[in-house]
């Protein structure tokens, strides 16, 4: 008798078990559900994301498409800084500069490939390429200095500049860049100096 008592004390435990893993079964399907429901969501914000940021380069006019092959090669495109907080664009009214999508398109995708500006609402990137206006430099060119009071950030979009600290070379960067905007985002100096690449051509 004891031996069936055993017996039947297991299989009661085995049963318990079965239950225990049945629902623990139910539990991870339902949050596996869930966490589908929150992928698909998050799938559909992308995509009204990137149809906010890709234009519709098929719009363009012909004419449009003509002024620019026909406009002079620069090197950078800049916006000067205003006093206030650059979280706080959209309660600012800022100038505006008229360009072609092809530049507007270009400095979104910098801004947005920038750690320390990629963060910000759709709507303030949208302004400061509203606010940015084209300037070139010439070969050789010091665009920014190292210790410098920052009151200007560029994004290339044309050539190269190279990059130094303390007369150390850091790197070298072409289009669809952003530098300089350390000095304005923290109210700092500049923390490095830019040049224009001797071989560049203005």
């Amino acid at each position: 008798m004891g031996t069936l008592r055993d017996l039947q004390y297991a299989l009661q435990e085995k049963i318990e078990e079965l239950r225990q893993r049945d629902a623990l079964i139910d539990e991870l399907e339902l949050e596996l559900d869930q966490k589908d429901e929150l992928i698909q969501r998050l799938q559909n914000e992308l995509d009204k994301y990137r149809s906010i940021i890709k234009p519709a380069t098929q719009q363009v006019h012909k004419q449009t498409e003509l002024q620019e092959q026909q406009r002079t090669k620069r090197q950078a495109i800049s916006a000067e800084p205003t006093a206030f907080d650059i979280q706080d664009l959209s309660h600012v009214t800022l100038p505006f500069y008229a360009k072609s999508p092809q530049s507007k398109d270009l400095i979104k995708e910098a801004i947005l490939d920038n750690d320390f500006m990629k963060n910000l609402e759709l709507s303030q990137i949208q302004e400061i390429v509203d606010c940015m206006y084209p300037v070139e430099y010439g070969k050789d060119s010091c665009i920014i200095k190292e210790g410098d009071v920052g009151s200007l950030v560029y994004v290339m979009e044309d050539g190269k500049v190279e990059v130094t600290k303390e007369s150390l070379k850091l790197c070298t960067m072409g289009p669809g860049k952003v530098f300089g905007e350390l000095a304005i985002l923290y109210n700092c100096t500049r923390t490095a100096t830019v040049k224009s690449e001797s071989s560049q051509t203005p």
